[in-house]
């Protein structure tokens, strides 16, 4: 939010906070210079005056979005007799209305009036105009593939208050590399080998290119189980904050997930609760997969050793 066209306020939460730790890690990376500041108004501008004006820009712009989608629905009704370019421009059409509302969403902090109504609409125009999702990526990147043996008994270390990556990312490691793994907290990776870091700054089991840490650990460890790459892709989509893959239950999950960090407060009981949705979500996503014929490419969940039983 634009402060008098000067100062860009952004509400100091945690995922806030995360974001600008994810630029700095890619500009130190690139030897560039950064450091993070938080701020406070010290003059006549009230916090309570800055979340209105958020509130109101973000009304705006859903109203703005929901105008368009209207027009686009009401063109989408001669969508089955549109063939070639005409139909591929209503299409592309239909993506980046998405792709706007998603980013207006990604700012709305405090929950502008307007954005169930948008959504809502983009949900049927795709379901008019768009077909299902069918993108698929392979594994990319060079590194040979990780024996899960060599990980068990190990402590795994990632920051605090996890979200979507880090609760994901805990549970493919305990279905598919360790069930007795073990999980601490910390806001930076450990100068001894004792834990292994993952999801945090500038180590390997993390954000690499365009992927996710979920995503890393998957290619890292060979794990070609359709389930989980569909589990990549909601995980892709919600914490890099894209819309490359649009999976219908996303809104949903990340909703899911920010009201688990509100209820709770203790690291620990929070993840555990993340490990039970994913594994819903896996079993979930591996039977509609099964029932729609989908050839299924499963490694066997790592066994406990005897020291982890």
């Amino acid at each position: 939010m634009a402060i008098r066209n000067a100062v860009y306020a952004l509400p100091n939460s945690p995922q806030a906070r995360e974001d600008f730790e994810w630029m700095k890690a890619e500009i130190l990376a690139n030897r560039g210079e950064a450091t993070v500041f938080a701020a406070d108004t010290i003059d006549s501008l009230a916090h309570d005056d800055i979340v209105a004006a958020f509130r109101a820009d973000r009304e705006r712009l859903f109203e703005a979005i929901g105008e368009d989608v209207r027009v686009l629905t009401r063109n989408s009704a001669q969508a089955g007799a549109m063939r070639g370019t005409d139909l591929r421009r209503l299409q592309r059409a239909v993506r980046q209305v998405r792709d706007r509302f998603a980013q207006v969403a990604a700012t709305d902090f405090f929950g502008a009036s307007g954005r169930e109504e948008a959504h809502e609409a983009i949900v049927v125009l795709e379901r008019l105009v768009v077909g299902p999702v069918t993108e698929s990526r392979e594994p990319s990147g060079p590194g040979t593939v990780l024996r899960s043996e060599n990980y068990r008994g190990k402590i795994w270390l990632t920051r605090p208050r996890p979200g979507i990556d880090r609760s994901g990312s805990a549970w493919l490691i305990r279905r598919f590399i360790d069930p007795a793994a073990r999980f601490l907290f910390g806001d930076r990776p450990p100068a001894s080998s004792k834990a292994v870091p993952f999801d945090m700054y500038g180590v390997e089991f993390s954000h690499h290119g365009d992927r996710c840490t979920f995503e890393v650990l998957s290619e890292r460890f060979g794990i070609t189980d359709q389930a989980v790459a569909q589990l990549g892709r909601l995980v892709h989509d919600l914490d890099l904050k894209e819309s490359r893959y649009n999976l219908p239950e996303t809104a949903t999950v990340g909703r899911l997930i920010d009201g688990m960090r509100q209820v709770f407060p203790r690291d620990e009981e929070l993840l555990e609760h993340g490990i039970v949705v994913f594994e819903a979500l896996y079993r979930s996503s591996a039977s509609v997969l099964a029932s729609a014929g989908v050839k299924k490419q499963i490694r066997r969940p790592a066994r406990r050793t005897q020291k982890g039983r």
